[in-house]
């Protein structure tokens, strides 16, 4: 099992380390990952500009890979041949904050592993969230211990084909996460902010700001579940069709039918 770890938070992101070490217990490792920090970054193939790719060490010592790329970016120099040996699964995190209900569409950490999905291979992103601000490093511990779970039982049972699982671990000791749910995609809270400012000569510049979203605790959705103490895993497909749009629009009058 030769396993691709990647981030959106740069190749020196502690979150980055840890899920590679634990990922080492049941595969061969590579780790490709971006140069700064992508988060929020959406899901990016740079097409307008060559690539960049050195070799580096992680905090531990252990080679890595890191380049001027997107998430995404990274994901697809690794699936098309930077790589000799092939990829077999792809795990994206681990990323310091959630990734909630429509948060995956913004989310560099997601749609790195949308990409392994994408190419045809079992993907996993991974985030955590604090309950509360926390004073010091995080601990990334717990939550890469948990990650290993889930892709030791992808490994054991497989994927559907063009789906990925989105994971959020709550920030808590070990022994007070409450289980594992495999859950839907819940609805987030936005509560952003333009915020208008001027430079030293005069012209305006904007902030998006505001507070930190929030999410619906409903039973059942990765929010839900994340509140409640539990880790949420939810499988997500690339088909983005409302199928129930598609049946009512078939009734709408479009003129002459081909």
């Amino acid at each position: 099992m030769h396993i691709l770890v990647t981030n959106d938070d740069g190749i020196t992101a502690p979150g980055l380390l840890a899920l590679a070490q634990e990922m080492r217990k049941i595969g061969q490792v590579s780790v490709l990952a971006p140069d700064r920090n992508w988060s929020a970054s959406g899901h990016v193939k740079t097409l307008d500009r060559p690539l960049r790719v050195r070799e580096t060490l992680l905090a531990d010592g252990t080679p890595a890979f890191t380049s001027d790329g997107a998430p995404s970016d990274c994901v697809a120099l690794a699936l098309l041949g930077l790589f000799s040996e092939k990829i077999d699964m792809v795990v994206s995190g681990i990323n310091p904050n959630g990734n909630f209900g429509h948060d995956v569409t913004y989310s560099g950490t997601v749609t790195a592993a949308m990409e392994g999905a994408i190419a045809g291979l079992p993907s996993i992103a991974v985030s955590v969230e604090p309950n509360e601000p926390v004073i010091g490093p995080l601990d990334y511990g717990p939550t890469a211990r948990i990650a290993r779970r889930v892709a030791e039982q992808v490994i054991a049972h497989g994927l559907p084909e063009r789906t990925l699982l989105n994971v959020n671990v709550p920030y808590l000791p070990e022994d007070q996460i409450r289980g594992i749910l495999v859950t839907r995609m819940g609805l987030r809270i936005y509560r952003d902010l333009l915020v208008r400012r001027e430079d030293p000569r005069g012209r305006p510049y904007y902030w998006i700001g505001g507070e930190a979203p929030t999410g619906v605790p409903d039973e059942g959705t990765d929010f839900g579940a994340f509140s409640r103490g539990y880790v949420s895993v939810t499988p997500l497909q690339l088909d983005l069709t409302s199928y129930t749009a598609l049946e009512a629009m078939e009734s709408w009058d479009w003129g002459e039918r081909a």
